[in-house]
């Protein structure tokens, strides 16, 4: 029987060997890291996180805010647009509204240059009127018919040797006409003469 042998027995390997295998198959298969608390590196990288996190909410939040901020500004701009628009309508009516005036302005300043020239007009025609009677002479007493048919030259003739006056200038009349009508028998009474002077101061 050889030597370091046991009869009926497996052999069994030295002490060193099982180390050795044990070794090898613990680096085969390591064993399971038993949970350990996290390292500060993991630690620091919680922290950033959240922090960017926090930084990322805050940006979306400053974002949601300038696109409420950008809607009341297109609101505002609409309606400052609509604003101008009806500043713009006010101000095509006033300007209307200002013609308006001044076309009446000048009516009335025209009506009134137009009383003022009515007046005067007025007076004017008054003074002639009176004028113009005051220059009317009626003669009585000339037989009808004793004119013919130029009274003006008739009375032009006449009147200088009635009132034995020489005129310079000669009379001058502007109309002259006997008042009535005509007088169908020659024994009724004449129709007087009225006759217009051209100049007053001949009537005086």
């Amino acid at each position: 029987m050889p030597r370091g042998k046991t009869a009926g027995k497996a052999p069994c390997k030295p002490a060193r060997q099982l180390l050795f295998s044990e070794a090898l198959r613990q680096q085969k298969y390591p064993a399971p890291a038993a949970s350990l608390p996290p390292s500060h590196d993991t630690m620091s990288d919680n922290t950033q996180g959240a922090s960017m996190d926090r930084i990322l909410q805050e940006i979306s939040a400053v974002g949601r805010k300038l696109e409420g901020m950008d809607t009341a500004m297109s609101a505002l701009t609409a309606e400052t647009r609509s604003m101008r628009l009806e500043i713009a309508g006010f101000q095509s009516q006033i300007s209307g509204l200002d013609h308006r005036v001044a076309a009446v302005e000048s009516q009335v300043v025209s009506q009134t240059d137009r009383d003022q020239e009515l007046l005067y007009l007025r007076s004017k025609l008054t003074d002639l009127e009176d004028q113009s009677r005051r220059n009317n002479i009626r003669f009585l007493g000339f037989p009808e018919g004793i004119e013919g048919t130029d009274i003006l030259s008739y009375l032009r003739d006449t009147l200088p040797k009635l009132a034995n006056i020489t005129f310079d200038p000669p009379l001058e009349f502007q109309r002259a006409h006997r008042l009535g009508l005509k007088r169908q028998n020659g024994q009724d009474r004449p129709r007087p003469i009225i006759a217009c002077f051209l100049r007053h101061g001949q009537v005086r």
